[in-house]
C-alpha cells in the first residue's frame, strides 16, 4: 500500500517526467494529487445527442472524425478544424458538428480523421454550421479491458501541464485505489459515520453522480471547519483580554441626541443599544455595523465614540482614503464640536485640529493607514472605528488594537454581503444592521435603458445641471482597449468637454496618482466641477449631497455589488436623485442583473441576488483576498453546512481553547495573516 504521504517520486507507476510535471503544478506528495478534485464530471455511461441548433448548455459528445485540416481565418489567424459525426445516421444521415482550435498548430498531431473523439463544449452557429472552439476532448483508444474512461461517471481534471487527461486519470485511480486508508485521516474528522478514505474514492471515482456530491459536501465541510476554526480562534484570543467598561455616562449622548434637528432610525437606535450592551461589559467589543449605503453608519459610530470620550477615554476612525478621513473630520467637526468635543484629523498628508493645544489633548482621532504608524497619537484608546473593513486585512487591525489596552473595536461597511456569507468572512465579530433609510432624503430613481440617443442623455445631464446639481458620468476602461468594445473614461471625458462647455467636467480614475486623485474628488465635493467622468473608483468616496445623477455606461460590464455602490454616491441630499444605466441589452443574462438594480435600492436582496447569478466564488473574490481561493466555495450558499462547521469549530475552542490539548494537531491549521501592503497614504 503506498502512503498519503510518500512523495510522488518515488510511487512506481509515476515516472520521472509525470512527477516533475505534477511538482511544477506544486503536487509533490500523494496527499497533494489526491486534493486535486474533479472540476466537473461526465457521464459517459450515455452522451448527449449532437445538437440542431446552437446555443443552450454545454454538451458532452462521442463521435468520429471524418475531416480535419488547417484553415485561415481573415487572411491572418490560423486554425485547425476538425468535422465530427455521430456515427449512428438517422432519417436526415449523420448529425456533424465542427470543432476548431485557433493559434494551435501542434493540433495536427493530435486530432486525426479516423479518431473516435469525446467532445465537452458549448455549440455556436459560424457560417451556417454548428461548431465548438476548443473543446475539452479525449481520443478514445480501445485496448480491450474494461476502461476507466468510458462506460461509468468519468472524472475531469483541472489540466496538469505536461500530462494528458487520460493519464492523469489513470494516475488518480491507481492512488484511490492502493493509498493506505489509515494514511488518509484529516485532524479532526468532520463525519466520523462516513469515512475519509470512503469520501476520496468516491470523489474521484463515484458509482453515481449523488455518490460524488456527498463526498464533496464531506470536503466542503473540512475546508469549512479549518476556516470557522480560525474564526473562533481569533475571537477567543480578543476574548482572553480583559477589556474596560464603558458607557455607563450617557451625558454627551444625550446631548448629542437633542441637538440633532432629525430623529434616528429605528435600525440606528438598536445599533446604538448594542453597542452600549457590549462597552458595559468587561469583555473587548468585536462588532460589525454592515449598513446599506447612505443608511446612516456615521451617526452610530459618533454615539459610539461619544460614550467611550464620556468615559475618559479616546477614540479613534480609520478611513481607507486621505479624502474620505477628511470628509469623517469635517462630519464630527459639524456635529460634535459644539458638544465640546476635541476632534484630530491625522494622515501622512495632513493635520487639522478643532482645538488649540492648550485645550487639551484629543478626545477624538481620526486618520487613514497613518494611525497604524503614529505611536503618539494615542494616550489612552478606548474605541477604534474602522469604516470600509474589507479595505483592511485583519493583521493591520490588529496593529491598531496594539496602540489601546485592549480597546473595543466597531467595524463598519456599506458592501452588500449576502445574510449566508456575513459568518463566513466576518465570523469573528458580533454584528448590529442598519436596515432602514433615515428621513430626509430624496427619492431615487433607477432607469434601465437599451440604445439611448446620445442627444438624449446630454439633454437629460443639461437639464440636471442647470438646476444646480451635478452628475457622475461613469465608464468601466481608464483608457481605450482593443479587446473590449467599451467606451473609456478618458476619451469620453474630451466628448463632454465639448458636450457640456458651460460647466466644468473632471476627470478621475485609478491610474492618476493619490495626489491628483483627491484634489479632482476635493473639487467636486466642493462644487468647482459641476460633472465628473470617472471609473469604479469613486465607488467608496465622497459624500457630496448635490450630486443626484448618475449615469453609468456599459453598465453590463460592472458586477451587481459595484453597481450598488456606484449608485449610492447619489442620493443623499434632498433632491431627487436618477441612476441610468446604460447597456446595448445584447446579453440576456446581463439584463437579468442590471433588471435587479432597477426593481431593488436594498442592499441585502441585492447582495443575494448576485449570490445567486454570480456564485459564491465570484462574490467572495471580490470581497476579501483569499476566500476566493476556496476549492469548495460553491457550497457557501449552503447555511446548514456554514453552521455545521461552525458548531464543530466552537465546540473545539470550548473543550481545548488553546489547541494544546486533545487537539493540538489542529493547530496546523491556525493561519496567521500576513500583513498586507500598505503605505503612508
Amino acid at each position: 500500500m503506498i502512503r498519503a504521504d510518500t512523495a510522488l517520486a518515488d510511487v512506481d507507476s509515476i515516472d520521472a517526467k509525470e512527477a516533475a510535471s505534477l511538482a511544477a503544478a506544486g503536487l509533490h506528495r500523494v496527499a497533494d494529487l489526491l486534493g486535486w478534485l474533479p472540476r466537473r464530471y461526465e457521464d459517459r455511461r450515455r452522451f448527449d445527442a449532437f445538437p440542431a441548433q446552437p446555443g443552450g448548455p454545454a454538451v458532452c459528445l462521442r463521435g468520429t472524425v471524418i475531416d480535419a485540416a488547417k484553415r485561415q481565418f481573415g487572411g491572418r489567424r490560423g486554425f485547425y478544424e476538425i468535422v465530427v459525426i455521430d456515427g449512428t445516421g438517422g432519417v436526415f444521415g449523420s448529425a456533424k458538428i465542427s470543432c476548431r482550435w485557433f493559434n494551435m498548430p501542434f493540433m495536427h498531431r493530435m486530432v486525426l480523421a479516423g479518431h473516435e473523439i469525446i467532445l465537452y463544449g458549448k455549440p455556436k452557429g459560424s457560417k451556417g454550421k454548428l461548431v465548438i472552439d476548443h473543446p475539452d476532448f479525449e481520443i478514445v483508444r480501445d485496448d480491450g479491458t474494461q476502461s476507466i474512461h468510458l462506460e461509468r461517471i468519468v472524472p475531469v481534471y483541472r489540466n496538469v501541464s505536461g500530462i494528458p487527461q487520460r493519464r492523469l486519470r489513470e494516475i488518480l485511480h491507481h492512488l484511490s485505489a492502493h493509498t493506505d486508508p489509515a494514511s488518509l485521516t484529516a485532524p479532526f474528522d468532520v463525519d466520523p459515520t462516513y469515512p475519509r478514505h470512503e469520501a476520496v474514492k468516491e470523489v474521484h471515482f463515484p458509482e453515481a453522480i449523488e455518490q460524488a456530491e456527498a463526498a464533496r459536501r464531506r470536503f466542503a465541510l473540512e475546508e469549512f471547519f479549518a476556516l470557522q476554526l480560525n474564526v473562533v480562534w481569533r475571537r477567543a484570543r480578543v476574548m482572553e483580554h480583559r477589556g474596560r467598561v464603558q458607557g455607563k455616562k450617557t451625558g454627551l449622548l444625550k446631548a448629542f441626541y437633542e441637538s440633532l434637528p432629525f430623529d434616528l432610525t429605528g435600525a440606528q437606535k438598536r445599533s446604538i443599544r448594542e453597542i452600549i450592551a457590549d462597552l458595559r461589559t468587561p469583555r473587548p467589543m468585536n462588532r460589525l455595523l454592515q449598513g446599506d449605503v447612505g443608511s446612516g453608519k456615521t451617526f452610530v459610530a459618533m454615539a459610539s465614540m461619544l460614550l467611550a470620550v464620556d468615559s475618559g477615554c479616546q477614540a479613534a476612525l480609520m478611513a481607507p482614503t486621505q479624502i474620505l478621513a477628511e470628509q469623517h473630520f469635517l462630519t464630527f467637526s459639524k456635529w460634535l464640536e459644539p458638544l465640546g468635543i476635541r476632534i484630530t484629523l491625522r494622515t501622512a498628508a495632513k493635520e487639522e485640529s478643532t482645538h488649540l493645544p492648550m485645550q487639551g489633548e484629543a478626545q477624538i482621532l481620526i486618520g487613514t493607514h497613518a494611525l497604524l504608524y503614529d505611536k503618539v497619537a494615542f494616550r489612552d484608546l478606548g474605541l477604534i472605528v474602522i469604516d470600509e473593513q474589507h479595505k483592511f486585512g485583519v493583521t493591520q487591525r490588529g496593529r491598531l488594537i496594539e496602540q489601546g489596552t485592549t480597546p473595543d473595536v466597531l467595524v463598519m461597511t456599506a458592501t452588500p454581503i449576502p445574510r449566508t456569507l456575513t459568518m463566513t468572512i466576518y465570523g469573528d465579530l458580533d454584528v448590529s444592521i442598519l436596515d432602514e433609510r433615515p428621513a430626509g432624503r430624496g427619492k431615487m430613481v433607477t432607469a434601465l435603458r437599451t440604445g439611448a440617443k446620445q442627444t438624449d442623455i446630454t439633454r437629460f445631464v443639461k437639464d440636471q445641471l442647470k438646476e444646480g446639481r451635478q452628475a457622475y458620468l461613469v465608464y468601466p476602461l481608464v483608457e481605450e482597449s482593443e479587446a473590449l468594445k467599451a467606451e473609456s473614461a478618458t476619451a469620453a471625458y474630451e466628448k463632454w468637454q465639448k458636450r457640456l462647455s458651460a460647466w466644468q467636467v473632471g476627470l478621475v480614475h485609478g491610474k492618476l496618482d493619490a495626489e491628483a486623485k483627491e484634489d479632482v474628488m476635493r473639487r467636486f465635493r466642493d462644487g468647482e466641477l459641476q460633472a465628473l467622468v470617472a471609473t469604479s473608483v469613486i465607488e467608496v468616496g465622497v459624500d457630496v449631497p448635490n450630486a443626484n445623477l448618475m449615469l453609468i455606461h456599459h453598465a453590463e460590464r460592472f458586477g451587481l455589488a459595484q453597481l450598488h455602490q456606484l449608485r449610492g454616491r447619489i442620493g443623499r441630499g434632498e433632491h431627487k436623485s436618477y441612476c441610468v444605466l446604460l447597456t446595448d441589452g445584447k446579453s440576456a443574462e446581463a439584463m437579468e442583473k442590471l433588471q435587479v438594480m432597477e426593481k431593488t435600492s436594498d442592499g441585502f436582496v441585492i447582495a443575494e441576488e448576485d449570490l445567486r447569478l454570480r456564485g459564491p466564488g465570484d462574490v467572495l473574490g471580490t470581497l476579501q483576498s483569499g476566500l476566493g481561493d476556496l476549492k469548495f466555495a460553491d457550497f457557501l450558499a449552503d447555511t446548514a453546512l456554514l453552521r455545521e462547521a461552525r458548531a464543530l469549530a466552537d465546540e473545539v475552542i470550548r473543550t481545548d481553547p488553546t489547541l494544546t490539548g486533545r487537539h493540538a494537531g489542529l493547530t496546523g491549521l491556525i493561519q496567521q495573516e500576513p500583513v498586507a501592503a500598505t503605505r503612508r497614504d
